[in-house]
C-alpha cells in the first residue's frame, strides 16, 4: 500500500476510531526492534524454512480478467515421491505487487505448497483470486504442464494483506467450498470499501476455516476494537470480523504485538516494504504457515496448536488477542 493511499485512509478514519483504545500490547512500544523469538514447538517449527527447496517464476501464465499475469512460487522438485502439492492463492494489498511479498510466499513454498499469485493490485473482489486457483487446475490437468498431476485439488487455500484479505474472504465465500481456509492478513475495516473491493463480510461465509491475523500498530485501517458494537456500525475491527463468523465456521484469531499494516511485505525486515512497517515478517511466518499445514497437509501437530487448549493460546509476549473456538 503506497504512501499516497495511506494518508487518504488516514483521512477517512481518523474521527471513527479516535475513541478507540489501543490494544494493550501496544503497551510494549519500547521493546517492538526486539529479535522476534518465536514461541518453542509448533511456532518456532513452522518459522524456520520448510524441506522444500523454492522455485519462483514471474509472469508464469496470463492472464486473470483485468489481463494480469500470474506469479508462482513452487517446489522446486515439484511432485517428488507422488506427492501431490496443495494450493495457495494469494491476494495483494492495494497498489502492491506479488513481489512485495516474495519472502512470505517462499516461505510457504518451501513448505510444500504451490502458491499463486495475481499481479492486479487491485483484488478486492475476490474474483481474479479465484481465477488463480482455476489456471493452477488447468495447469495440473495439462500433460504438457510441470504441475500436470502434482497438485491436489481438495486442498485449497486463499491468503491475502489488505485489500487482498478482503479479496481472500470473498474468494472462498464464492468457491462453493473448493477453498478450504482463509487466513487474512490486516483485514481493512467495513469503511474502507472505498479503496475499490466488495465489503469483507465474515458473516456470509458458509464453511471452511478462518484465521485471522492483524498487528498491534494497525490501529487505523485493521484496529483490533471498535468504539460501537458491530451491529450499529458493521465490523471495524478484527474483534467484529471474528464474532461475525458463524458458529459452525472453524475459527481463529490473534494480533501480532508491534507490527503495523504493511511488516507482512518485509524481506524479512522493513528495509524495502511499503510504510508503515514496524517489525518486518517475522511474526507472519511460523503460525499462519503452521495453520495452513494443519488445514492443508493434515499436520496433526500444527492443528493440535490451534485447538482450545493448544500452544497458541499459551501466554506469548507476541501475541496479544489470542481466541479461537476449535475444540480439542
Amino acid at each position: 500500500m503506497t504512501r499516497r493511499v495511506v494518508a487518504r485512509i488516514l483521512a477517512v478514519v481518523t474521527a471513527l476510531l479516535l475513541p478507540c483504545a489501543a490494544p494493550a500490547a501496544a503497551d510494549r512500544h519500547a521493546t517492538w526492534l526486539d529479535p522476534y523469538v518465536p514461541a518453542i514447538g509448533v511456532e518456532a517449527t513452522f518459522a524456520q524454512p520448510g524441506p522444500w527447496a523454492v522455485t519462483a517464476r514471474k509472469a508464469f501464465g496470463c492472464c486473470d480478467s483485468t489481463g494480469a499475469a500470474y506469479d508462482i512460487w513452487y517446489p522446486t522438485d515439484i511432485g517428488a515421491g507422488g506427492f501431490r502439492h496443495p494450493i495457495i492463492t494469494w491476494g495483494d494489498g492495494t497498489d502492491a505487487a506479488p513481489s512485495q511479498y516474495a519472502y512470505l510466499l517462499t516461505h510457504l513454498a518451501s513448505w510444500g505448497f504451490v502458491v499463486i499469485a495475481t499481479e492486479n493490485q487491485r483484488t478486492g473482489s475476490g474474483v481474479d483470486i479465484g481465477g488463480a486457483v482455476d489456471f493452477l487446475l488447468d495447469e495440473a490437468a495439462d500433460p504438457a504442464s510441470i504441475f500436470h498431476n502434482h497438485l491436489d485439488p481438495n486442498a485449497i487455500g486463499a491468503v491475502g494483506h489488505s485489500q487482498g484479505a478482503t479479496g481472500a474472504l470473498n474468494a472462498m465465500t464464492d468457491s462453493g467450498g473448493r477453498i478450504k481456509t482463509v487466513v487474512p492478513i490486516e483485514l481493512p475495516i467495513q469503511l474502507l470499501c472505498a479503496t475499490g473491493s466488495r465489503c469483507p463480510d465474515t458473516g456470509r461465509l458458509t464453511g471452511g476455516s478462518v484465521f485471522l491475523v492483524n498487528g498491534s500498530s494497525d490501529f487505523l485501517i485493521s484496529p483490533s476494537t471498535q468504539a460501537l458494537p458491530r451491529q450499529v456500525i458493521g465490523p471495524q475491527s478484527m474483534q467484529a470480523y471474528y464474532e461475525a463468523i458463524p458458529a459452525a465456521i472453524p475459527k481463529v484469531w490473534g494480533t501480532l504485538v508491534g507490527p503495523n499494516h504493511n511488516d507482512v511485505q518485509g524481506q524479512p525486515d522493513c528495509a524495502r516494504a511499503s510504510f508503515p512497517c514496524t517489525t518486518g515478517v517475522y511474526g507472519y511466518l511460523g503460525y499462519p504457515t503452521a495453520w495452513l499445514a494443519g488445514q492443508l497437509l493434515g499436520r496433526a501437530d500444527a492443528l493440535r496448536a490451534f485447538m482450545t487448549r493448544g500452544e497458541f493460546f499459551a501466554p506469548n509476549p507476541n501475541w496479544a488477542n489470542q481466541i479461537g473456538d476449535i475444540p480439542n
